[in-house]
């Protein structure tokens, strides 16, 4: 009897072209193409992965910084039944495959006056913590918070995150009579700023869960209330990947590979060839000619609309303007010692303007002058245990993503940095000295790493109650190519990508001739 995940000889067994004789180019070896490449080569798909960097991840990259390497990229890791589902659906096992705990503590938080609050996995711990730090109003206060984005999360799973690009009319068909009550409560036309000011008095508290719009690289000023949902997100389960994020890119590739797929590295798709229609064939940069029956692009979606992938196929996803771009960032890898603070693996060291941080941000499309600054600790967990030596740290904040527009200042950069590095002593924490190795990343960097992107993380921003509705889905304009990764439907972040992957490749069976079904 063959598995579900096996090669077969089509749905008839018989002559003929059948759909295991179909060729897959996956452009693009991010969480997004690996996912659907591994799905589409365990339904017995012909799939080559072409991609142009040396390792996969896409942006789950790693930094060699000294002596140590570590994960310069995403480092939160959520939604862990996204990738149990994916691997079961691949006829294998994600918890063999990744070595995962589970965070007790999700984060720290700091602020300058020297107030701190943890947010714990357990919900009665966290409500604890915020009636030591607020009172017993904020309690009550966080803990109708916490019904309220558990609501607004199980409101959009299955209508939203697991299914094909919605637009509003598709998301309340989906959703069904006995969901429209739900729908009409999770806020879309109210800002998240404005709905936690609903929730707490405390500016401290407003601050913390506003950051969530951030995950998706918008502001909270600007980002639907709908953003809650992250709070339930990190409260159903953070992990602590114990090799480190990029592992998670190994084993999506090991499973691909496992099921037949073939990986290229050091292959750069200079053109996305059309003829009759619909993609036929990639160009790679030295001028090899690969053809496909169907292509599934993993790369930032506006580089189509920028002719990056040729004119043929520039009208497949519509353009993102400057303006429309999400978040950038700038950060400090370092191997260094870090004294006077007692990290976990996950801080966050909060700005005292809020506001003008992210006016700098999206109005002014600067660096901030006062920035909030996020430090993951590598080598620590919630144990309070800190290395005897030098540890790896990554440093991070926000920055506007306009790279095309020329590079930041250098002078830019070190306001920015004594700023960021300012805060983080008046917060107690030291990091390093003169001598300490780091490597430095901001959007011009980025943007030659995800060309099109304009240095944005997190492809466009979620501002407005339509802007969830504005990504492209997985499938183009251009009959025969197919999109997948953090600019596509349904977001940014790692298991949304994840999820994106496997809507590229339902939707790629599909019209194959093949099934494809809502998760």
């Amino acid at each position: 009897m063959r598995l579900h995940g096996q090669p077969g000889r089509g749905r008839n067994g018989s002559g003929g072209t059948t759909l295991t004789d179909r060729h897959v180019l996956v452009v693009g070896a991010g969480v997004g193409g690996l996912v659907a490449a591994a799905l589409l080569a365990a339904r017995g798909q012909r799939v080559t992965v072409l991609e142009r960097a040396s390792v996969p991840g896409g942006k789950m990259r790693e930094v060699r910084v000294g002596s140590a390497v570590m994960d310069a990229g995403p480092t939160v890791f959520t939604m862990r039944w996204v990738f149990d589902e994916i691997f079961e659906a691949a006829g294998d096992c994600f918890a063999d495959r990744v070595a995962l705990r589970p965070a007790q503590v999700l984060a720290r938080h700091a602020w300058a006056d020297g107030s701190r609050l943890d947010l714990f996995a357990d919900l009665e711990r966290s409500v604890e913590a915020i009636g030591a730090f607020a009172g017993a109003r904020e309690a009550r206060a966080f803990r109708a918070f916490s019904a309220r984005a558990c609501h607004v999360y199980r409101a959009l799973e299955r209508p939203y995150l697991r299914s094909a690009r919605a637009n509003p009319i598709q998301l309340v068909r989906r959703a069904g009579l006995s969901g429209l009550a739900g729908l009409a409560r999770i806020s879309p036309f109210t800002t998240l700023w404005e709905a936690l000011g609903e929730h707490f008095r405390d500016a401290r508290l407003r601050q913390l869960f506003g950051r969530y719009a951030t995950y998706s690289g918008s502001s909270p000023f600007l980002a639907p209330a709908t953003l809650m949902l992250i709070a339930h997100v990190e409260r159903d389960g953070v992990w602590l990947v114990e090799d480190g994020m990029h592992a998670l890119a190994r084993a999506l590739a090991g499973l691909a590979q496992r099921h037949g797929a073939c990986l290229r590295y050091g292959c750069e798709v200079a053109e996305i060839e059309v003829a009759a229609g619909r993609a036929v064939a990639v160009r790679l940069a030295h001028g090899e000619r690969v053809s496909a029956d169907a292509v599934v692009l993993n790369a930032d979606c506006a580089a189509l609309a920028q002719g990056l992938f040729g004119e043929a196929c520039a009208r497949a996803a519509g353009p993102v303007s400057p303006t429309e771009r999400s978040l950038s960032a700038l950060t400090w890898c370092m191997h260094a010692h870090a004294r006077g603070f007692p990290l976990v693996r996950h801080n966050v060291f909060f700005s005292d303007d809020y506001r003008a941080e992210f006016d700098d941000l999206f109005a002014q499309a600067r660096l901030p002058s006062r920035p909030t600054v996020y430090v993951c600790a590598h080598d620590r967990d919630d144990r309070d245990e800190r290395p005897s030596g030098a540890e790896r740290i990554m440093c991070l904040i926000n920055a506007p993503a306009r790279a095309d527009a020329g590079a930041l200042a250098p002078a830019a950069i070190e306001r920015c940095a004594d700023a960021a590095f300012g805060l983080l002593a008046r917060c107690g924490l030291q990091v390093g000295d003169d001598e300490a190795p780091a490597a430095i990343a901001g959007p011009d960097q980025f943007s030659r790493l995800f060309p099109g992107s304009g240095g944005a993380l997190y492809g466009r921003a979620t501002h407005g109650w339509n802007g969830a509705f504005q990504r492209p889905g997985a499938r183009s304009a251009l009959p025969g190519l197919y999109l997948a990764g953090g600019s596509t439907h349904p977001g940014a972040g790692v298991p949304t990508s994840a999820l994106s992957g496997r809507l590229a490749s339902d939707a790629v069976l599909a019209d194959f001739g093949g099934t494809a079904r809502e998760h």
